[in-house]
């Protein structure tokens, strides 16, 4: 997590995320900054950084990775368009509740609703009883949206908060096929992370010419760094080229680090580093 920057602290710490309250983003955006006051939903990713380069938010949260899924690829590409800065991150643990309207048992139930990863997730317990699998735009949607439609043959996944949110009955906790399931979200900010000595991970992207050992000899800028993740990516705007997104588990200020990324700059055709900021060392949710 990141401190409050000071040039906030005349106005209410709004944190945007994606999706309905109660989203598992909600739940990362309520952890993001210390006095946090105003959490605030929005339908895409897309708007969740337009809310920050505005200023109508003080932060955002966007997931980046899944420990199951793996990487969530449109909020990556999104931070290598966006002049935001990465202040932090959070991790989420995600853990799914089955839950149905007041009265409603798990023997009424056919269909259960949620976004696609969610029921992916849930396999085993949607198997196991039959049930019609519908995928919906967010987790915490479909329980907003099951409340409001007020359906007693449907069930929906989402967190234990949106079943408090929306008045819903938890009819089952922990339904997840894996209990190692963890959600990365990054914290965007307009400025630059507060200096702190704490442990820190940097994050780049860069793309090399396509020429024979080019990349491998880029990626030796790295070496004897540790690499925490190492992708690559089409690039939108050029076919069969590719962006390799890298994590470090380092501050950028270390020599080691400052000099490895000024290695990878030199080579890259492209590059930005897309933050240097504080490492999650506890997980919340």
């Amino acid at each position: 997590m990141t401190e409050q920057d000071p040039s906030h602290a005349a106005q209410a710490v709004t944190v945007a995320f994606q999706g309905n309250p109660g989203a598992y983003g909600e739940i990362a955006a309520l952890h993001a900054v210390p006095g946090t006051e105003i959490t605030r939903g929005y339908p895409t990713f897309h708007e969740v950084a337009r809310a920050v380069e505005s200023g109508e938010a003080s932060f955002g949260v966007l997931p980046v990775e899944n420990s199951l899924m793996g990487a969530i690829h449109q909020a990556i590409d999104l931070l290598s368009e966006t002049d935001l800065h990465v202040v932090g991150e959070v991790v989420v643990r995600v853990s799914h509740c089955l839950m149905a309207l007041p009265g409603v048992e798990i023997g009424d139930v056919r269909k259960v609703l949620s976004q696609q990863p969610a029921l992916d997730q849930c396999t085993t317990l949607i198997r196991q009883h039959g049930w019609q699998p519908v995928a919906a735009h967010d987790t915490a949607g479909s329980a907003k949206d099951l409340a409001a439609r007020g359906a007693r043959d449907e069930a929906v996944i989402a967190s234990r908060r949106a079943a408090d949110l929306y008045g819903l009955t938890v009819l089952a906790s922990e339904i997840e096929d894996e209990p190692f399931n963890y959600t990365r979200f990054m914290i965007l900010s307009r400025q630059e992370p507060a200096v702190t000595e704490v442990p820190h991970k940097t994050s780049l992207v860069f793309a090399v010419r396509h020429t024979p050992g080019f990349l491998a000899d880029t990626l030796a800028e790295l070496r004897g760094l540790n690499l925490s993740r190492i992708e690559s990516r089409p690039r939108r705007d050029r076919a069969w080229s590719y962006l390799m997104y890298v994590d470090i588990e380092g501050d950028a200020r270390d020599p080691q680090v400052a000099q490895a990324l000024a290695g990878v700059l030199r080579k890259a055709s492209y590059a930005k580093i897309i933050g240097s900021y504080p490492m999650a060392l506890d997980t919340v949710g």
